[in-house]
């Protein structure tokens, strides 16, 4: 039997509880066995002892067991781990008090999940305290490029900005991972280059992280504006940040909310949200409301959830558990059809019931006004007014709205009052008298007066609380777009009174309408996107066929496969390429333009048709491979590619060959394998004037080479070799058998798992 929806949402509620207590309690402990450890070591005693000690000392001294431990721990580890020395710092004396809670904040840092989440308990566990309001942390990678691997409280849009930060990027980013000491900028970077940040003129900090005693990345904390940053405030940032060296590995490889809607989204009053479809592979089944997950909640929607700790990431039916159904039925609708959405209310009440009661689960995160906006892929945007019926009347109005203005009416009495700031919502004169809601519809646009009789039935027949948009005409021109909320006031049975609230929500409005311009300029860039990626699609299996079948030229027999890739890279740049030449000999290529996408088959396109005809010259492969260079480098956009051009001579069995850049060629010989070992040079496209060397192998009667592209071996997690090696192998078991069966067969075992397009030329000497 289905838990009923009020058990539902009371569990998930009770659960997230649970998680967030978790998470806090993980940092304690952690902060308590470290402290442990040191006892450890200091008394020579076992673990329950040292723990026992702990508390005994914890009640002996009045402190709390968490900030004993972390009195313990820094009396251990020394100054350097609280009062900022170090290279560049200057020694402070940093209080008891302060030291306790560097510690408490480093030891949740260290325990965070993810680099996000250790942004987040940087800003929150000391760093908000000195009126900093956003953090990033760039993890340093191989080539000196500065990956942005966390953030918190930073825009989307500026975040994305600064994602990537290349070592050729002169400014103070580098500079500080260069120099290795922290860099603090009071009034802002000023010349010194630019960084993120809400001003040009609002004060930074600059944090070197190591790890293992590496430089690791950089930490940066912005303030809101210009800030003196004494020795104090310094050690403090510098001994909070430190840890988050070893945390920057820790990504969230989740899919990324697109940053220009997530940033017009953030701008809206209303609550919205970002919720993607994850569809199985191979059609399994998925947990309870795993399918539906939210990828970003702007600000009024993470105020709408209350403290639910880290929401996005999470299921949509673990956030909105009394509506999910409800809500995923919107959603199924909005993807299925490709057309927006719309409900009144959620949950849908049954006619005449009766409002939800105050702290039951159908009173909890109920949504107004829902609209679903389909954005392709199985993303969908999510905005809806809260519908909150808990509290007393006034405050079940208030907490509908923001910036709101008041009103009240006692009907006994035949009085309405209004707050100052509803007289200019309506255009009338703060010495106007208040006007009755029951009169209200002659100040509204006329198709909006029945909403305005509905809310007043609903208030006077059920005793039933409401809210409606509306549009006000003003006396003097001009029209309003006004939400009205309203709530009963009641004397045992009867209607004694009326409170409520208008907000003006003309600029909000005029916000959705950029929205949905930006929707329907979003919609025609996808549809338009999706017919060129078809054209191109079809174009590319036109000259690259996934099974083709070749003539078997002169001493060879040949076959052919390719693979495209995911769903979300269809258009790949692999090609493969068999002729026969008038000299009576066969070139064979095989090549691999770097990424996905459109421009990487019109690359492809280019450069396999340049080859093709190219290789009518009668040149060798190293030449051929020379010229292709140029084409490269001449070619729009600049493409790299990764390629091998072998030419056989059936005259005797010689074959000429020579890569770019490309995995090696297999050769099988009696049964035993091993990869042809050629001149190392450069990719396709790198080098202006770059040489190309080539190869000279000798081939025998019923030899097979394979030549394929990175797609048929990468593999995640693992090494080229390792997986060349794992190539080797498996050919090696395969059982003698014709060319276009042996293909057939390898590429049902393909080793490779990246998602990559993969193409495969198998050759078998007669």
């Amino acid at each position: 039997m289905a838990q009923p929806e009020s058990g539902l949402a009371s569990t998930v509620a009770d659960l997230t509880a649970e998680v967030a207590a978790l998470h806090a309690d993980r940092a304690r402990r952690s902060l308590l066995d470290l402290a442990c450890g040191v006892l450890m070591a200091q008394l020579s005693v076992p673990p329950a002892e040292a723990n026992d000690h702990l508390l005994r000392l914890a009640v002996s001294t009045g402190l709390s067991a968490t900030d004993l431990a972390a009195d313990i721990v820094n009396a251990a580890i020394g100054p350097d781990a609280v009062h900022g020395s170090g290279p560049g710092a200057a020694e402070v004396a940093v209080p008891t008090a302060e030291a306790r809670r560097i510690r408490r904040g480093t030891t949740a840092v260290l325990t965070s999940d993810t680099a996000d989440a250790a942004a987040s308990a940087l800003l929150e566990g000391g760093l908000r305290r000195l009126g900093i309001e956003s953090v990033y942390l760039w993890r340093r990678t191989e080539t000196d490029c500065l990956e942005l691997a966390g953030h918190a409280g930073a825009p989307p849009l500026e975040a994305t900005h600064w994602r990537w930060v290349p070592p050729e990027t002169e400014g103070p980013l580098h500079r500080t991972l260069t120099m290795g000491l922290p860099t603090w900028f009071p009034d802002g970077p000023g010349a010194e280059g630019r960084l993120p940040g809400p001003r040009a003129e609002a004060a930074r900090g600059l944090v070197p992280l190591h790890r293992s005693g590496q430089s690791a990345g950089l930490a940066l904390v912005v303030w809101p504006g210009p800030r003196g940053l004494d020795d104090t405030v310094r050690a403090t940032v510098a001994a909070l940040c430190r840890p988050a060296g070893q945390v920057l590995d820790l990504r969230d490889h989740g899919p990324a909310a697109p940053p220009r809607l997530t940033a017009v989204l953030s701008e809206l009053v209303m609550p919205a949200m970002l919720v993607s479809v994850t569809v199985p592979a191979g059609g399994q089944a998925v947990g309870f409301g795993r399918a539906h997950t939210v990828d970003y909640l702007n600000p009024a929607a993470v105020r709408d959830l209350g403290s639910l700790p880290a929401p996005v990431g999470r299921p949509v039916a673990q956030l909105f558990p009394s509506v999910y159904e409800e809500l995923v039925g919107l959603l199924a609708r909005a993807n299925a059809t490709g057309a927006p959405q719309y409900a009144p209310v959620l949950p849908a009440a049954p006619p005449n019931a009766r409002p939800a009661k105050a702290g039951t689960a159908a009173a909890e995160h109920a949504m107004a006004e829902v609209r679903v906006l389909p954005l392709g892929g199985g993303r969908t945007a999510v905005m809806w007014h809260a519908d909150d019926r808990r509290g007393p009347p006034l405050t079940r109005a208030l907490a509908r709205l923001e910036q709101l203005a008041v009103f009240e009416e006692d009907l006994a009495a035949g009085t309405t009052v209004w707050s100052a700031h509803a007289y200019p919502v309506f255009g009338l004169h703060p010495e106007d008298p208040a006007v009755p809601l029951r009169n209200l519809g002659a100040r509204l646009h006329p198709q909006d007066r029945a909403r305005l009789e509905g809310l007043l039935a609903s208030l006077t027949d059920r005793h039933a609380g409401g809210q409606v948009l509306v549009r006000a005409v003003r006396p003097g021109g001009g029209v309003r777009r006004v939400r009205v909320a309203a709530e009963p006031v009641l004397t045992g049975s009867a209607l004694t009174g009326i409170v409520g609230v208008f907000q003006d929500v003309s600029a909000q409005h005029h916000t959705e309408v950029a929205l949905t311009a930006t929707y329907d300029q979003l919609s025609a860039a996808r549809i338009e996107a999706e017919l060129r990626d078809h054209l191109v699609l079809g174009l590319q299996h036109a000259i690259v066929p996934e099974a083709p079948a070749l003539e078997n030229p002169p001493g060879l027999r040949v076959a052919a496969r390719y693979r495209p890739a995911a769903a979300e890279y269809r258009v790949g740049g692999d090609w493969y390429d068999v002729q026969s030449l008038p000299d009576g000999k066969v070139l064979v290529t095989v090549g691999d333009i770097a990424g996905h996408g459109i421009d990487s088959a019109t690359a492809m396109i280019a450069l396999r048709g340049a080859l093709h005809g190219l290789a009518f010259t009668g040149n060798t492969p190293g030449r051929l491979m020379e010229w292709l260079n140029e084409v490269a480098l001449r070619t729009p956009g600049q493409p790299t590619a990764t390629a091998v051009c072998a030419l056989f001579d059936p005259a005797d069995r010689s074959l000429h060959w020579c890569g770019a850049g490309h995995p090696p060629v297999l050769l099988l010989r009696g049964g035993r394998a091993r990869f042809l070992e050629g001149m190392h040079n450069i990719l396709l496209g790198a080098l202006p004037g770059a040489g190309y060397g080539e190869t000279v192998t000798e081939l025998r009667s019923d030899d097979t080479l394979l030549l394929y592209t990175d797609g048929f071996v990468e593999r995640r997690h693992v090494g080229l070799d390792e997986s060349l090696e794992v190539l080797r192998r498996a050919v090696e078991r395969l059982r003698p058998e014709p060319a276009e069966e042996l293909a057939d067969r390898l590429m049902s075992a393909v080793l490779g798992d990246t998602d990559d397009d993969t193409s495969l030329v198998v050759v078998r000497v007669t």
